[in-house]
């Protein structure tokens, strides 16, 4: 049986947790002992003693937590910290996203433990069930988020998206048609948007141009037509992916010189890197920046704000993965085709192909 460890989230406000009291009795009921950090949980509305009555043992700290787990469950990425305490043998089960960190990827692999990442995990149809629903709450948000940026007091154009009868509603671009993608689209046309979406898959387009009865529009390639588009754009949400690998940049910084004063991007993968050139990760305390005139939100951990409902979200979908890898450990990767392409690191070294080639590719640029 396994020691499985639930430390605090620390970074800049993150207020999920890797556990729910459900989960924690799941694991308990199979003979884990589960170790929680005091106030892991606080965040998402799960008191200590609640975890308690579960099960669990609330320790101090998170070194203790990571002292005492052979497993350790977590939402976001190991801060420097976090690396630190980790040790050889150890599995840690988390949002990884090493493709734009390739300086992590190296440090973790130097501890000696198996990290898995939970976007990477991948069913043979290319689904990624435990990134899905943090897709999407942000694609969800990041609608909400460009249309508050675009008020005038936060910056922004002062348009609103839905537009009043007799004024045009305003005009949303979203680059990728995925979960992210879909998801912003259900929003923006809720709000009355006027909605185009890029996406270089056929099938999928068609398939979206039917779930949206042809109330979004849908335009092949990000190219040419993406570049004619951006002028009348008022926000553009970024919502590429390439699982394990870092996003490639489609807007430009030449690009963006043809966008209007005030309109924003919200760019959803920039913890892949970003489609967007002129895009850096922010936080929730200081999420925007302008360049050229265009307001830049590019917060890595979107679902962090709605703690609640993502918590709730992310764990519904790990824990059948997280009951097998507390049950047998490394193997259940061996014997989970989905499990193993989660397998970022191991045994020291970098082992996810698509993470490793991005790593590579970024040191030979630098």
């Amino acid at each position: 049986m396994s020691k499985v460890g639930v430390p605090k989230e620390i970074k800049n406000n993150e207020y999920r947790v890797a556990l729910t009291l459900a989960g924690t009795s799941a694991m308990v009921a199979q003979g884990h002992t589960v170790y929680v950090e005091k106030n892991a949980g606080v965040g998402s509305g799960i008191a200590d003693k609640e975890y308690e009555k579960a099960g669990a043992k609330i320790l101090p700290d998170a070194k203790s937590v990571f002292g005492e787990a052979d497993m350790i469950m977590k939402v976001k990425e190991p801060q420097a910290s976090e690396v630190a305490m980790l040790k050889k043998g150890q599995l840690l089960f988390t949002y990884l996203h090493l493709a734009a960190e390739p300086k992590l990827a190296h440090d973790l692999a130097k501890t000696g433990a198996t990290c898995i990442a939970y976007e990477t995990v991948q069913l043979a149809n290319g689904s990624l069930p435990l990134l899905t629903p943090m897709s999407e709450i942000a694609g969800r948000l990041s609608t909400q988020i460009g249309a508050n940026y675009l008020e005038k007091p936060m910056g922004g154009r002062g348009i609103l998206l839905g537009g009043v009868p007799g004024v045009e509603p305003g005009r949303v671009i979203i680059i990728g048609g995925g979960v992210v993608g879909t998801n912003a689209a259900k929003i923006a046309l809720g709000l009355g948007a006027r909605v185009t979406l890029f996406d270089l898959n056929l099938d999928r387009l068609r398939y979206l141009d039917d779930i949206f009865n042809g109330q979004v529009r849908t335009v092949f390639s990000v190219g040419h037509y993406l570049e004619e588009a951006l002028p009348s754009a008022d926000l553009v949400i970024g919502a590429v992916l390439l699982p394990g690998k870092q996003a490639p940049r489609v807007i430009t910084r030449d690009m963006l010189k043809k966008m209007k004063e005030g309109s924003v991007i919200v760019d959803v993968s920039v913890d892949q890197g970003g489609c967007i050139e002129t895009i850096h990760a922010t936080t929730h305390s200081d999420p925007i920046y302008t360049v050229d005139g265009v307001v830049h939100y590019g917060v890595a951990n979107i679902p962090g704000a709605v703690p609640w409902t993502s918590t709730r979200a992310l764990t519904n979908a790990t824990m059948p993965y997280a009951l097998k890898l507390a049950k047998l450990g490394y193997k259940a990767c061996l014997d989970d085709p989905a499990l193993e392409k989660g397998v970022n690191i191991h045994e020291g070294e970098i082992v996810h192909p698509g993470v490793k080639e991005a790593c590579e590719s970024l040191a030979t640029a630098k």
